[in-house]
């Protein structure tokens, strides 16, 4: 994601709440980390964990803080305090800036990432910018295969999306923006159709360049569905309890 774009989200100040970021912490529901790392990728946007804990009062503190940031736009700082106060509270450590960094940058990383996806595909925004172009932060701690992606465009229905949308791995900056179609023919950019093909160090084959795995989905195509078949069980008794308290 654009460094200025991150550096907002994690110092706090918005004045404006991002309500598309916000939905979608607003639809996911807590599970004990043992269960949540059981899921199947597609189903992970829907819940949220936190490693190391396991009680879901304060697992459910830790999203409100999230929210709260989304809401208020607190920084990573006031979420750390908020939530130490809380887990000392509660008999628990409190979090070290790194694991509060990692819980807090993820989570509102990828909330807005979402967020800005919403916003990308109403129809009137992608009537006027039908492709979609994939930027790296441009720096020396961009990995490998996200660097192979930075700069390339596909259209923005294209199913590469599906796979390619960020955040792309652990602490992943990338991003997409919209481009309308003057935009491409005056940069001289290239439309491309299909994932490119990437040279695999460890085991000597050219394969489909793909994202860290885990997050080979796009998390703003995750959503609850009235016919829960084929769901995890715990995820079919999160979406009875919120449709419950409704």
């Amino acid at each position: 994601m654009d460094e200025r774009i991150v550096k907002e989200i994690l110092e706090g100040g918005k004045n404006e709440i991002f309500q598309e970021a916000l939905d979608y912490l607003e639809q996911k529901g807590v599970l004990p980390y043992k269960e949540f790392k059981r899921l199947k990728e597609w189903y992970t946007p829907l819940a949220f964990s936190v490693a190391g804990y396991t009680e879901l009062e304060i697992l459910n503190q830790f999203l409100e803080e999230l929210k709260k940031a989304v809401k208020e736009g607190s920084t990573k700082e006031q979420f750390r305090e908020s939530m130490n106060h809380f887990l000392e509270e509660q008999g628990y450590d409190g979090l070290t800036p790194y694991h509060a960094d990692q819980i807090f940058r993820q989570n509102m990383l990828t909330a807005y990432s979402v967020g800005h996806y919403q916003q990308m595909t109403d129809p009137d925004v992608l009537e006027r910018r039908k492709y979609w172009q994939y930027q790296t932060a441009g720096d020396g701690d961009v990995r490998e295969s996200h660097a192979a992606m930075d700069g390339r465009v596909f259209p923005a229905d294209s199913s590469i999306w599906d796979v390619w949308y960020p955040p792309n791995g652990f602490g992943c900056r990338c991003s997409v923006v919209s481009r309308t179609e003057r935009q491409v023919q005056r940069m001289g950019l290239k439309v491309e159709e299909t994932i490119p093909n990437a040279y695999n160090m460890d085991t000597g084959e050219i394969e489909a360049l793909l994202p860290d795995p885990k997050f080979r989905t796009n998390p703003a195509k995750a959503q609850w569905k009235p016919d829960m078949a084929g769901f995890p069980e715990a995820l079919r008794k999160i979406y009875t309890t919120k449709h419950k308290a409704k």
